[in-house]
């Protein structure tokens, strides 16, 4: 029970530190940081992959497995396509197209 409590205030804590840290950021710097997030969200998917396929199948263990493939998955998708956006705009751009 004792573990339990421990690891929601971690996670607690983490949500607020996350949220802090995020806020502050200048816009300059978010490009960069979504790359290492990327990364982070990369083991991560390793890791829910590893727990998932552990030989006791409890089912907690494969519905958070589930979750945090899913949420990883969906942070890594929207990373890219949000750094291939802002790539695009410093693109040289085609003849008769916006100015």
């Amino acid at each position: 029970m004792a573990e339990g409590v421990l690891l929601f205030f971690n996670f607690v804590l983490a949500i607020f530190l996350g949220f802090e840290l995020i806020s502050k950021v200048p816009s300059q710097l978010h490009t960069p940081l979504m790359s290492g997030s990327n990364a982070i969200s990369g083991i991560t998917i390793v890791g829910a992959l590893l727990a998932a396929g552990m030989t006791d199948h409890q089912v907690l263990r494969i519905v958070l497995s589930t979750a945090a493939m899913t949420l990883a998955t969906i942070n890594v998708v929207g990373g890219y396509l949000v750094t291939d956006r802002m790539l695009g705009m410093f693109s040289a751009r085609k003849d008769g197209e916006g100015k």
